[in-house]
């Protein structure tokens, strides 16, 4: 075959995948976060819980075509779960399990230095990793195409969006810091609870990530503490 020849056959292979990647993802990450992976947390919440009948496993897979890189590792999905976890169920009788869609103890977490805050909108926890804070819901929302300071709670109405806002969060400012082990993430999430701030918090975390990691059939690194 000459060059021209297998030039066309290169071009014609690469127009052929070009779609592929969203595909690819969804498909990566449904191996690893499988119905019983999903529903087993998720059915440890009381049918009480909000969360129960909001977060679903298909909303995840849409929402993990908008990042390709997510995902791609089984820590990474044990470390993103052990936090959602926790966030979603850490109080009250859902002791795990996706339960809360909204924070109970709602406040306006707003800081106007740089993000106005709309009139009459709160900035609390919202959805899998508890999205905060107004400055927070205002670049999601430029990065997802919504409006986060205006509507913050569609964040707690969307089930695709709800996922994506978390993914968001993950890989902007969790991702970055995964390779430093476990406790970096717990840092990059509520590094409030470090250094003795709220130790029962951290060992649930920890726990949960290392339940996860063993289900995966990997060992969890030293560093999982902060």
């Amino acid at each position: 075959m000459g060059n021209l020849q297998l030039l066309i056959a290169a071009l014609a292979i690469l127009a052929a995948t070009a779609t592929l990647p969203a595909t690819v993802v969804e498909a990566a990450v449904a191996d690893t976060v499988t119905p019983d992976f999903f529903d087993g947390i998720k059915n440890q919440a009381q049918d009480s819980c909000a969360g129960k009948s909001f977060y679903t496993r298909d909303a995840l897979l849409q929402a993990a075509n908008s990042y390709p890189d997510f995902g791609n590792t089984p820590r990474e999905v044990a470390a993103f779960f052990a936090h959602v976890t926790h966030e979603t169920g850490r109080r009250s009788v859902c002791s795990a399990g996706m339960c809360y869609v909204e924070e109970i103890n709602k406040s306006d977490y707003c800081d106007p230095a740089q993000y106005p805050c709309a009139p009459g909108k709160q900035y609390f926890g919202r959805g899998p990793l508890q999205l905060t804070w107004n400055y927070n819901y205002a670049m999601c929302g430029q990065a997802l195409n919504f409006d986060g300071v205006g509507d913050p709670d569609s964040v707690a109405r969307d089930p695709v969006l709800t996922w994506r806002a978390a993914l968001w969060f993950w890989m902007t400012n969790v991702r970055p810091v995964l390779d430093q082990g476990f406790g970096a993430t717990i840092r990059a999430i509520n590094g409030i609870e470090c250094n003795g701030g709220n130790a029962p918090a951290v060992q649930a975390r920890v726990g949960f990530y290392n339940t996860y990691c063993q289900r995966f059939g990997i060992q969890p690194e030293a560093n999982t503490g902060c």
